[in-house]
């Protein structure tokens, strides 16, 4: 039977906490702080038990399944089993199924904090001021979509697209996630269904207004510019930086002229009230809007010139110069690089777990292991003087993924001089200086030819067996 006292949790923290404190212990133990991981069960009601897997082992051992390149359960205990081995503990069972146990008793709430402790701690406290954009911070905001196991439980909480015939699609979710330019960890990410009423970027987008902290510069594609989520940033004294929706044309004979390509306007308040927005808020709102319109040209070497307008609520123009504004939104594209980095390298793109609820913890310890591994980038970044984002995402994975079982059997002034390797090692490993690269989406390498499943496995299973060809 499960022990619920707080004494005993208290006890039991306490005794783990130490044994952390003197050493590394598990894989990437050494990344997460401890008082994170203290005060994030502290605040979920975490059953503790007497078994291997404890709280704290088994988010150790997810995060090292989402690191690892195969991420199977198999090779996540089997790097607890060798881990144990080595230090001389006795060997637990290589079975998954006590660990399949322990990831559904560790609540999502706890994962999701971590991910949001994490990536604001690294944004908040050890950005220096040299990262920030003229001592502004900045949050990069962008969507995608992934993919998960063909489980009915999957199917009824994230539907797949009404475009896939039924038994040969993929639940599909929808997930929006918020970065921090000067460190790029995620900040604040929110869930949803792919299609229906109230999934949409921009929806998820106002679910987050919580998020927000003063002086912060929301940096957006086109979706976000709307008249009432603009005001109600300015209301939080939150700017943006977006580009202009396609709704709206931009005439820069009017309004107060700031410069070429850079004016004044005023926006006046739709008369019609959205339905997400109740009565009461919508007339408390202002009548007019103030905004700063400039034009951006884009040249790309070999495509003819193209003009872009960005919106923005920063109206001094001697402060925010227009090509200050123009190297902001061309940062923009990070927050396309990070979700590549997150569902490529990281794999969130396709999921593995069968359950919703065991899909969201999957998506969160993906973030939070992103954020980790964001927070190495950083210490390199600072320890070199140089930008976290010129430093090479994927050679970080692989350099934490080789340098960490050694980590883990260290401590003292040993662990320290290794991770000090891993920095040096690191920093060479810059991204090229690409803005305007253009590549065809395209592959060289030919799949093999199998004709696509255009029915349920089950039922072309048994068509297989009756040796029937239609």
């Amino acid at each position: 039977m499960p022990n619920r006292t707080q004494g005993r949790v208290s006890r039991q923290i306490n005794l783990v906490q130490q044994r952390l404190a003197g050493a590394p212990g598990l894989p990437f133990s050494q990344l997460l702080d401890v008082n994170l991981v203290r005060e994030a069960l502290a605040e979920e009601p975490v059953v503790f038990r007497e078994r291997l897997f404890t709280p704290w082992t088994t988010l150790w051992t997810f995060l090292s399944q989402v690191l690892d390149p195969w991420q199977c359960c198999l090779q996540a205990v089997a790097r607890l089993l060798a881990y144990r081995q080595a230090q001389g503990l006795p060997a637990c069972s290589s079975e998954t199924g006590a660990y399949c146990q322990a990831r559904q008793r560790l609540p999502e709430a706890v994962v999701k904090r971590l991910m949001q402790q994490t990536g604001k701690q690294l944004h908040d406290r050890e950005t220096p001021q040299a990262w920030l954009w003229k001592g502004r911070s900045v949050k990069p905001v962008d969507g995608t979509t992934v993919s998960m196991p063909d489980t009915p439980a999957n199917q009824k909480a994230y539907p797949q697209p009404s475009s896939q015939k039924p038994g040969v699609g993929f639940p599909l979710a929808r997930l929006l996630v918020v970065f921090s330019l000067a460190v790029g960890t995620v900040l604040e990410a929110a869930l949803s269904q792919h299609q229906g009423k109230h999934t949409g970027e921009l929806s998820l987008f106002r679910s987050l207004q919580g998020s927000w902290t003063p002086g912060d510069v929301i940096l957006g594609d086109r979706i976000f510019c709307t008249y009432f989520d603009i005001v109600m940033l300015q209301e939080k004294q939150v700017d943006v930086v977006i580009r202009l929706h396609q709704s709206r044309r931009a005439d820069f004979r009017r309004g107060r002229r700031l410069g070429r390509n850079d004016h004044l306007v005023t926006w006046s308040k739709p008369r019609h009230r959205p339905e997400w927005l109740d009565e009461a808020s919508y007339e408390r709102l202002p009548k007019t809007l103030t905004v700063r319109e400039v034009r951006v040209q884009v040249n790309i070497p070999g495509f003819r010139s193209d003009s872009i307008v960005v919106v923005t609520t920063l109206l001094d123009a001697d402060t925010y110069t227009l090509a200050d504004l123009a190297d902001l939104y061309r940062a923009r594209w990070q927050a396309e690089l990070h979700l590549r980095s997150l569902k490529q390298t990281l794999q969130l793109d396709v999921l593995r777990c069968h359950s919703p609820e065991m899909v969201r913890k999957e998506i969160w310890t993906h973030l939070l292991a992103y954020n980790l591994i964001r927070g190495v980038m950083a210490d390199a970044a600072q320890r070199h003087g140089i930008l976290p984002r010129d430093l090479s995402f994927q050679t970080a994975l692989e350099l934490l993924l080789a340098f960490a079982p050694y980590l883990a059997t260290m401590t003292g002034s040993t662990a320290t001089a290794c991770y000090n390797a891993l920095l040096d090692a690191l920093a060479p490993h810059r991204v090229g200086n690409r803005p305007d690269r253009y590549e065809p989406r395209v592959k060289k390498r030919r799949p093999k030819r199998y004709p696509l499943l255009k029915e349920p496995r089950a039922a072309a299973r048994r068509r297989c067996l009756s040796g029937s060809k239609n």
